[in-house]
């Protein structure tokens, strides 16, 4: 059985967005990709006063200066496609107001068919809670905590109420609602993130840190959805921010999924063997236009089908 394949779509400046983002998403879908990715950074602070992922003196990338908002890029995607999943991963979810991202995600996926995959994380940049959170960054577990319940109550049947800390619904009708259950998958680093999932989400978003590291964490994942008696099975989205290059990389001091096609496909094939059930690849960075990030993505495609990923 092959591992579903997924794409990154276009949201930084490189790329012309109202053209770039239908064109790509459409020609993805045409080649076999089986679904359509966006993440969200908000802002980049300049100068910048925390790390990128809050690590010290780490700098944040150059292509961080504009990243297109994900549910626009979403829409535009949706409009041009029939059958690709719509995803984040992931959105910053306490950066939104939990009842309007509910009500714009149930649209979305109203409009699309049932498509829309709710990937959400807590995030790591003080300046963008600064700029744009209803919650302070240290309240970001409790903020997504009832953003998920929140979520669950407007997608959920008529009429729908809500009575928790910062979000009040009274009895009210909520429409539309999404075509078919959207499920809500999490980035979960740390133990009481990991738990939340387990008890209240549909699936997992890690990041490609190295098929060992991939591995270990998803044993330890499904370890604890069994002690906290989990029986229904945890959906798999691994994130791979890929590092094209036309020339093969040095092995000797190479970086998972940074290389040539077919060093990015070895590191699949690497991938794939974890089982997890997805697998998103993003080349937006690394791609000077659309046609170069159409390219490598048929490319690293048919190269992973051949060779049985």
């Amino acid at each position: 059985m092959t591992t579903r394949l997924g794409l990154g779509l276009p949201q930084m400046r490189q790329y012309d967005l109202g053209k770039d983002v239908p064109d790509v998403a459409r020609a993805a879908e045409r080649l076999g990709y089986e679904s359509l990715w966006v993440f969200e950074r908000a802002l980049f602070p300049e100068p910048a006063t925390q790390g990128l992922y809050g690590v010290e003196g780490l700098p944040w990338p150059d292509e961080y200066r504009n990243v297109a908002e994900p549910l626009v890029t979403l829409t535009l995607a949706a409009a041009a496609t029939e059958r690709a999943e719509l995803g984040s991963s992931v959105l910053v979810a306490p950066l939104h107001v939990p009842f309007q991202l509910a009500k714009a995600l149930a649209s979305l996926d109203a409009a699309s068919g049932g498509r829309v995959v709710a990937g959400f994380g807590t995030g790591w940049s003080h300046d963008e809670y600064a700029a744009a959170s209803v919650r302070p960054f240290a309240e970001r577990g409790r903020a997504l905590d009832e953003l998920i319940e929140v979520c669950r109550a407007v997608w959920g049947p008529d009429p729908v109420v809500y009575d928790g800390e910062f979000t009040k619904i009274a009895s009210a009708v909520v429409g539309p609602k999404p075509a078919r259950p959207i499920p809500v998958l999490l980035a979960a680093g740390s133990g009481r993130a990991r738990r939340r999932l387990v008890d209240h989400a549909d699936g997992w978003l890690p990041n490609a840190l190295g098929a060992e590291a991939v591995a270990e964490q998803w044993r330890q994942l499904r370890d604890l959805a069994a002690e906290r008696g989990r029986t229904e099975p945890i959906r798999t989205v691994l994130r791979v921010n890929a590092r094209y290059r036309k020339a093969p990389q040095d092995p000797s001091g190479r970086r998972p999924f940074h290389g040539d096609v077919d060093q990015i496909v070895e590191d699949l094939a690497a991938h794939a063997e974890i089982g997890l059930d997805e697998i998103l690849l993003d080349f937006q960075s690394t791609a000077r236009d659309a046609e170069e990030l159409k390219d490598i993505a048929a490319e690293v495609y048919e190269k992973a089908r051949a060779n049985g990923i």
